[in-house]
């Protein structure tokens, strides 16, 4: 048994600092029979928890709500935000709480999270809770997108329980224990700037900037650099999300961290095919949130967040920061596929080569995934037949080829090397629907969670070849393709 608090000495509940104006007290409420389905042995480790702490009793009352350790401060936060681009005042955490935050190791700051915790201030109309099916979803998601190097918020533990919940039919209540760096929103600063107070705006700024930033200056021109990072960190992240074609589905102002970390998963999903249209989210009937919408959402969103802060930045700082948007977005973008091409040197036309790559894959509806892996095993001084038979319009395949073919010759590309380096860039395995799915049945109808630990361990080597996990590299059958899911969770 551990003894409260759980052993973690290292609690630092920085954020109650700042006051009641940012959050409202709440207790945990527990559900029913609460039980461990999961836990995440390397994020305990990164906390300060052992395994063999994962497994006690003492955890799943601590950390389910049960039985809070005496050094939890337990928390709504307080935040707003734009939902399909329309400004919503009344939002916050309405089914989440932030447990406590932790410092790590090497003094890095954590905050845990406990989602699916009952009913807050915020909840208005909801129950507060989170069912299984979603639960299970943004623990893979998170785990999917770590180990592909896609910065995300991961979880440490998944808990089940006999707790009814009613959505579309009747589910039971799950909680995730959420980590990560911050749980602070664009939404955030939008709250505080919307309802007329500047001085929590700034307030909140220099948090996050004493915390994440601390490099900058203690004076007000850290407000434009902050922005300008905050830009070029959402940049990067939306350029990682492409390359490995992921669609977050619900890239609200309050479901973008502040820190650039993939934040709230939802109706999240990875391409199977190439349709760069893809809508992940069946309550996004206008495509707003599409796959190839993501990268000008990004910017959508950024602004947002600028006039949040308008009243610590000038007009002019504001212009500047949000400038470097689509020119580092493109030059991050540019610099991924490139190294997913093979390229080692950079030339101006590796785009074109990309965009052409992408319009063949598009237009013959290929596997997003498996195109770019069988990639990997091009041969420059041969037919590549295998390749080639992928495509019906062959001719544009060979042209494609040849262009490739001079490219990789115009550096004096080693096929082993290049091929070595790609299969480090181009995933194997990535987290399609019909995987996730076949784990949330089988834990909703027999509380089977094997193939939740199937999963995660083959997420965490999605470049290596695992034969013994080959069948789950496969395309996905054509009636779990494009499936478009329910944002209710």
């Amino acid at each position: 048994m551990i003894e409260d608090p759980l052993a973690l000495a290292n609690v630092d509940n920085h954020f109650l600092a700042l006051g009641d104006d940012f959050y409202s007290r709440v207790r945990p409420q527990s559900l029913s029979n609460t039980h461990l389905i999961h836990a995440n042995v390397d994020v305990a480790k990164q906390l300060g928890l052992t395994a063999q702490q994962l497994q006690s009793s003492a955890f799943v009352q601590g950390f389910s709500g049960i039985q809070t350790p005496s050094n939890f401060a337990p928390l709504a936060m307080a935040y707003s935000g734009h939902q399909f681009g329309v400004y919503n005042p009344q939002l916050g955490d309405g089914r989440g709480l932030l447990l406590a935050q932790v410092r790590d190791t090497e003094n890095n700051s954590w905050d845990i999270h406990l989602k699916g915790a009952g009913k807050t201030p915020y909840s208005r109309f909801g129950d507060g809770r989170a069912v299984l099916r979603s639960s299970i979803r943004e623990y893979l998601g998170g785990e999917a997108l770590h180990h592909l190097g896609v910065p995300t918020t991961r979880s440490l533990a998944l808990f089940g329980s006999d707790t009814p919940v009613q959505r579309e039919t009747e589910e039971t209540a799950a909680l995730l224990v959420r980590a990560a760096q911050s749980h602070v929103r664009f939404g955030s600063f939008e709250w505080f700037h919307y309802t007329g107070r500047p001085q929590l705006v700034k307030q909140l700024a220099d948090y996050v900037i004493n915390l994440h930033h601390p490099d900058l200056p203690d004076d007000d021109s850290r407000y434009p650099l902050f922005l300008q990072r905050v830009v070029e960190q959402t940049a990067e992240l939306i350029s990682h999300w492409q390359s490995v074609g992921f669609t977050h589905g619900v890239m609200n102002t309050d479901n973008m961290s502040i820190v650039g970390d993939t934040f709230d998963y939802g109706p999240y999903g990875f391409l199977d095919d190439y349709i760069p249209n893809f809508v992940c989210n069946h309550s996004d009937t206008q495509g707003r949130y599409a796959y190839d919408q993501q990268p000008g959402i990004g910017l959508w969103n950024l602004n947002a967040l600028a006039h949040a802060l308008s009243t610590l930045i000038s007009t002019e700082d504001i212009n500047h920061a949000l400038s470097r948007y689509e020119p580092h977005i493109r030059d991050c973008f540019a610099a991924t596929m490139r190294a997913k091409l093979g390229f080692v040197q950079s030339d101006p036309d590796d785009v074109i080569l990309a965009t052409q790559w992408l319009a063949l894959l598009d237009k013959e509806s290929s596997d997003y995934t498996l195109s770019f892996r069988r990639l990997c095993d091009f041969q420059s001084d041969q037919e590549n037949t295998a390749l080639r038979d992928q495509f019906v319009d062959r001719e544009a395949y060979e042209q494609w080829s040849h262009a490739y073919k001079q490219r990789l010759a115009q550096e004096a590309s080693c096929d082993h090397q290049r091929q070595k380096s790609m299969r480090k860039r181009n995933p194997k395995y990535i987290l399609r629907n019909h995987l996730t799915q076949k784990a949330i049945e089988m834990a909703e109808q027999e509380r089977d969670y094997s193939e939740i630990d199937r999963l995660i361990t083959l997420l965490k080597k999605p470049f290596d070849e695992q034969p013994q996990f080959e069948d789950y590299a496969a395309a996905a059958p054509d009636s779990a393709k494009g499936v478009a899911l329910s944002c209710s969770s």
